[in-house]
């Protein structure tokens, strides 16, 4: 009976405890059942800064080259620096994180040639069934001729070519204050933004993967506090703060006040709509904010609304041919970025529209920021699907109400709308409602909870 490895491979990557839940050998085999599933004759692989994460990459990238594969190793890097290599190298990747998780976590985020995601769908089912196979019948048969593993350093390379999607030798010079959460921003962020007219205070940018100063995962607001007390004190223009692995980067106004991901995604949105011309097609989630399909539409755009969740905007963004993509979860997508997300794009995207003119960012924002938003709410309850049917039953009835089952459940009304969605891997419910002013969202979102948690 061979291993049963349910538990750590996810719909879109791996990860679990080190080495409770996988080990360097286990890596290894991945690494076999990639080259296998990609028919790969060459790869590259990268890492971030957790302590398991060089021995578990070597693993997997022996693992590889016993089966014929050429591996380039590019070390320590952020994962869009990881997909920048796959972009630019035209190799199948794999880039060894487990993003914000704690430090006893790892994981692998794999993708084909051009930074194409590898899902569940697109071959990680199958890499899963070989290395549950080969760790109980023992590691597959190698290649007659091993392949080669070498060492290549990609970071100057990926941020001149960032540099050169946005241009910022013009900008007046700001004060931007990047918390990095001891993550790979802590890597990238002085090169990329090495020459450019900013005056850099950075936080916390020892790369340690224990994390000791706060959780890399800025979603949560707990771990946005010391950036916001630090933008105000030090009279910053913005604060900048990445998670872990440095994919996603969020904004803070000079005020210390947070900018939405939904604003982030109408501001980069309209930026890219004029860079081609006025026209092109825009990816957004259905939980960001109304603004985001307005303000495309308002700037010669077709807005797209998806599912939430990378995979499926990086389907739409392919089956479309869109400009760019956002999410809620501060998520940035580019065409010319191999449609994968970067962090670090977005937020050259923003130091340029602030420096490209005279106003504070609140005032900047303020335009792609227009109702009011409750944040993703999370409940546990027994039963997802009955709660579900119970919001339907409450709302369904109502004069001017329209539903929707693309995700969960969106119910829409004129002056608002929430959405409710099942988390696939916990027994919650997760709640985002929006409308035009924060008396009506206060009431929606309480009618809503009040169901939910019945």
């Amino acid at each position: 009976m061979a291993a049963d490895l349910s538990t750590i491979v996810k719909a879109y990557d791996v990860r679990g405890v080190v080495p409770d839940q996988w080990d360097e050998e286990l890596a290894a085999l991945f690494g076999a059942a990639f080259v296998r599933v990609t028919g790969a004759d060459a790869i590259v692989v990268g890492h971030d800064m957790r302590p398991s994460s060089p021995g578990l990459t070597g693993a997997f990238a022996r693992g590889a080259a016993a089966l014929g594969a050429d591996v380039t190793e590019i070390g320590l890097c952020s994962t869009d620096q990881l997909y920048y290599a796959s972009g630019a190298l035209d190799l199948p990747g794999a880039m060894f994180t487990a993003s914000h998780n704690p430090a006893r976590y790892n994981g692998i985020k794999m993708c084909r040639a051009g930074a194409a995601p590898v899902g569940q769908d697109t071959g990680l089912a199958e890499i899963r069934r070989l290395a549950e196979e080969w760790s109980e019948s023992g590691a597959p048969e190698p290649a007659a001729t091993p392949g080669t593993i070498s060492r290549r350093d990609t970071l100057e390379d990926y941020a001149a070519y960032l540099r050169g999607l946005v241009d910022l030798t013009s900008i007046r010079p700001l004060k931007v204050v990047v918390d990095a959460g001891n993550g790979m921003g802590g890597h990238t962020v002085p090169t990329v933004f090495a020459g450019l007219p900013l005056d850099l205070v950075p936080m916390y940018f020892e790369l340690d993967g224990t994390f000791p100063n706060h959780e890399a995962n800025p979603l949560d607001p707990a771990n946005l506090v010391d950036l916001q007390a630090r933008v105000r004190a030090e009279g910053a223009d913005l604060g900048l703060a990445f998670d872990g692995d440095a994919d996603r980067c969020f904004v803070i106004d000079e005020n210390g006040d947070p900018v939405s991901p939904s604003a982030v995604t109408a501001l980069v949105a309209s930026r890219e709509l004029a860079k081609n011309g006025g026209k092109g097609t825009i990816i957004h989630n259905l939980i960001t904010s109304w603004s985001v399909p307005e303000v495309v539409k308002e700037n010669g755009g077709t807005p797209v609304r998806t599912r939430v969740g990378h995979s499926f905007i990086k389907q739409e963004m392919a089956t479309t041919g869109a400009i760019f993509g956002g999410e809620h979860s501060a998520h940035y997508y580019f065409k010319d970025f191999w449609n994968a997300d970067t962090g670090m794009l977005a937020a050259l995207h923003v130091l340029a529209a602030l420096g490209g003119q005279d106003g504070p960012l609140s005032a900047l924002v303020s335009s792609y920021d227009r109702y009011t938003g409750s944040g993703e709410i999370n409940s546990t309850v027994a039963d997802q699907t009955d709660r579900l049917t119970a919001i339907k039953a409450a709302y369904g009835t109502r004069d001017g109400i329209t539903l929707d089952e693309l995700d969960g459940l969106t119910v829409t009304a004129a002056d608002w709308w929430f959405n409710v969605r099942p988390s696939n891997t916990e027994p919650l419910l997760r709640l985002n409602a929006e409308a035009r002013d924060a008396a009506t969202m206060q009431k929606t979102r309480d009618e809503v909870l009040a169901i939910i948690r019945a």
